[in-house]
């Protein structure tokens, strides 16, 4: 089991497993009852992430391929692909206010940030480098910045400040 993520109103968890010997996405009551699988894929699901209101998940997902993120209703209906590239696109990050999703893709031969509507559309690269693989996005609570993994000569964790 691995991406565990508390509901924003604190009743459920939301996680990645391996436990039916494929990764799928999975919710459990807080208090360990209920465990639901939701995705039920050939291919593995996994990086689920709520969003703010607890209504929706976006997931990656291997099932056209390659790595694409994915949302779905809280109850695992609805999956849609929403970057639908040939490329690996994953690690989706709903911003706090519910309307952009964040993620790292490596469209531009190395691993970059962007941020996206979440229905896919406007997805703009916010990183742009050559010389490292940025990943594992993160909102600020007031949505003005994203923290990044990022990896060059090191490792190091890095903010970009949206504009």
């Amino acid at each position: 089991d691995h991406k565990p993520s508390l509901s924003p109103d604190g009743t459920k968890i939301l996680f990645a497993s391996n436990r039916d010997r494929n990764f799928d996405i999975y919710t459990i009551n807080a208090d360990g009852t209920n465990q639901t699988r939701l995705t039920t894929h050939v291919n593995p699901d996994n990086y689920p992430t709520w969003s703010h209101d607890g209504t929706k998940i976006a997931f990656t997902s291997w099932r056209d391929g390659n790595p694409q993120v994915y949302t779905m209703d809280a109850d695992g209906t609805n999956q849609t692909n929403i970057t639908n590239t040939p490329s690996y696109d994953m690690e989706p990050s709903w911003s706090p206010d519910g309307t952009k999703i964040a993620f790292s893709s490596d469209r531009d031969y190395n691993g970059e940030i962007y941020i996206m509507d979440i229905d896919g559309s406007n997805q703009k690269n916010i990183t742009n480098t050559t010389n490292f693989d940025e990943s594992d996005p993160s909102w600020s609570p007031d949505g003005t910045k994203i923290a990044i993994t990022s990896i060059g000569e090191e490792m190091k964790i890095q903010i970009i400040e949206l504009k």
